[in-house]
């Protein structure tokens, strides 16, 4: 029998789970030179986007963990959003899980006191990309990035979002 999605916060122990979610779906699906080396983060969630002020959450279906979406919370009332995939075979409007989960980021962020997101991606994630254009973000040039937003060296393409009271 299936159960609806849940959004819930996960911890350190879903740190391989999510490893297992993100590699294939960065290195496999899209092809992004990006390896686990290259994310020490996703070994210790609890003190990378927890102890920030932010958050990290987790879609699961059955019991399974099959989204993930992060905060890293950044000072200046900002935060940065990370780690943000669904699965293949979980993704589309029938689910809404993209969706799901970045309304729990948001809704954390605002109850946070956080009023500016910004994220960085990949140009060849177009599907991503119009998901965020779709919830109202706006793409910037690098060079609007604040200080200090935590760039990632594969990303290209990088957006801002107000969060509007």
């Amino acid at each position: 029998m299936s159960t609806a999605p849940t959004i819930r916060m996960i911890d350190n122990q879903f740190c391989q789970q999510v490893i297992d979610i993100i590699l294939p779906i960065q290195q496999i699906e899209f092809n992004v030179p990006i390896t686990i080396e290259d994310q020490p983060d996703l070994h210790d969630i609890e003190t990378n986007y927890h102890q920030t002020g932010g958050g990290f959450w987790g879609a699961m279906v059955n019991g399974e963990l099959v989204g993930t979406i992060a905060l890293i919370a950044t000072g200046h009332q900002a935060g940065a959003i990370r780690k943000m995939f669904v699965k293949k075979d979980f993704r589309g409007k029938e689910l809404g899980l993209a969706q799901q989960l970045l309304d729990q980021l948001i809704a954390y962020s605002r109850s946070a006191g956080i009023t500016d997101l910004y994220l960085g991606t990949v140009d060849r994630l177009a599907a991503a990309i119009r998901f965020y254009e779709r919830n109202h973000f706006k793409q910037i040039k690098k060079t609007e990035l604040p200080s200090y937003f935590p760039v990632m060296n594969a990303d290209n393409v990088f957006y801002h979002l107000h969060l509007n009271d």
